[in-house]
């Protein structure tokens, strides 16, 4: 019998080590451990929209991924960040037909379509951890295991500086090292093999790394009980000042070491200020705190990560997102304080996935445009996340058909609930304005239980 399947799709990047939220809600939480899930898709929505195949047939069969051609000598599909280094990925993986001279398998850091790690179902009952460099493959470790069509295993690569160690339902095949990938995405592959997989998962165990002490991580995914502990408490010492001229463009990784950046633009709430970053499409920036004024904040043109990432005052936006291709971008930790409008503005379409953020004294920590020049479809992603003296936490536009997703909330200081979780609008040409239409929970936009998604605190 099959394990029971998640029916909602989340992708989780949730606080990492050292992000905190503010020393005002100090006595509703504690220091805590848990790692940072960047990345989850269990396929209950029917898509593999933020997955980049190379051969074979995919699909999407009884929500889970699908490839279905046994006869496909190389097919692959890839998801997350090229930028990711040390972490775990899991997933569920049922063979579905195995030649001799095939396999299913788990791949982690992959830089290319031929070089990555692989955690590999082997026919002949053997499972193997192997390197796999432009095609040549060296074998790091080895087991003998049953190995079924027809039977789901749980396999896991943990990759950390040059260690790696593969895992199959918790049982560790083989570690090794290697220094073929330091970087890299995950993937999933077949050789002569059809296979379903389905609850892909990837967690930071390393966290972002900030130079402040912060909380230990541990390699326990975070909890998904209906009272997690919020984001814990105090805003991070900076170690340092950087001055800012003019906007700093960032394509890869810029890493901050918690220095304070300032200063750009008036304070103001013009829209025609200058950010202080501009993030190319995959760029990361984290372990910065943004002085004020932060002029427009951060624009990241295409998707981004931006992860423990802290605003004194927010000025116009923190961060706006104007990518146009798809895909997810990611906040991961960090906090906000004093926006008198939004905390994040999304002009482009995709997701934006929002985890371990605390926000205190906002209008909206996040708003879909509804009169931009272009009109897109946008969701977001809101979890595990601390709010204070704020009005909305999302704003969306229902006729677009923008959804928001929301989970492990917690609200400080309103015991009379009036902070709105989630308000619907009707999205208008530029040069008009979007109309209220309503607020609250439902099954197609606004998705959250008020009872156990909430917590007010």
């Amino acid at each position: 019998m099959e394990p029971p399947r998640k029916h909602r799709r989340r992708r989780w990047p949730i606080l990492a080590a050292g992000v905190a939220a503010f020393t005002a809600v100090a006595a509703i939480s504690t220091q805590v451990a848990f790692a940072a899930t960047l990345f989850s898709d269990t396929f209950s929505d029917g898509d593999t929209n933020d997955w980049s195949k190379s051969g074979g047939t995919w699909s999407v069969v009884g929500s889970a991924m699908q490839q279905s051609n046994a006869g496909s000598e190389n097919a692959r599909n890839f998801a997350g960040s090229t930028s990711w280094t040390s972490y775990t990925v899991t997933a569920r993986v049922k063979p579905l037909s195995l030649a001799s001279n095939g396999f299913v398998g788990l791949l982690a850091r992959a830089t290319g379509s031929t070089t990555f790690y692989r955690l590999a179902l082997l026919p002949g009952n053997s499972v193997q951890l192997q390197a796999v460099s432009s095609g040549s493959v060296t074998v790091l470790g080895s087991a003998g295991r049953t190995v079924s069509t027809g039977s789901w295993y749980t396999l896991g690569i943990t990759v950390s500086g040059s260690s790696i160690t593969g895992k199959v339902d918790g049982a560790t095949i083989g570690t090794g090292t290697s220094s073929v990938a330091a970087t890299g995405r995950i993937g999933v592959q077949t050789a002569y093999a059809s296979a379903s997989f389905d609850d892909v998962t990837v967690t930071d165990a390393a966290g972002p790394g900030p130079t402040t002490p912060g909380p230990t991580v541990s390699d326990t995914p975070p909890p998904t009980s209906s009272s997690p502990p919020p984001p814990s408490s105090g805003w991070p010492t900076k170690t340092g000042d950087a001055s800012v001229s003019g906007t700093i463009k960032v394509s890869g990784t810029l890493d901050g070491g918690m220095k304070r950046y300032c200063c750009i633009g008036d304070g103001g709430q013009s829209e025609s200020q200058d950010p202080m970053f501009e993030l190319a499409n995959g760029a990361t920036i984290k372990n910065v705190i943004i002085g004020a004024p932060a002029g427009d904040g951060i624009h990241c043109l295409g998707t981004c990560t931006i992860q423990n990432v802290w605003w004194e005052d927010v000025g116009e936006d923190a961060a706006t997102f104007l990518g146009t291709g798809g895909g997810t971008s990611y906040v991961i930790g960090g906090g906000a304080k004093s926006a008198s409008d939004k905390v994040f503005q999304h002009n482009g379409n995709g997701t934006v996935n929002i985890s371990g953020f605390s926000v205190e004294n906002a209008g909206k920590l996040y708003r879909a445009c509804g009169n931009c020049t272009n009109s897109y479809q946008r969701n977001v992603v809101v979890d595990n996340i601390t709010v204070k003296s704020t009005k909305v936490i999302a704003g969306i536009n229902t006729n677009w058909g923008d959804t928001a997703r929301f989970s492990r909330i917690t609200v400080v200081g309103d015991s009379s609930h009036k902070t709105i979780i989630c308000d619907k609008y009707k999205g208008v040409p530029k040069g008009s304005e979007p109309s209220h239409i309503g607020s609250g929970p439902d099954s197609t936009n606004c998705l959250y239980n008020p009872d156990t998604d909430i917590i007010w605190a």
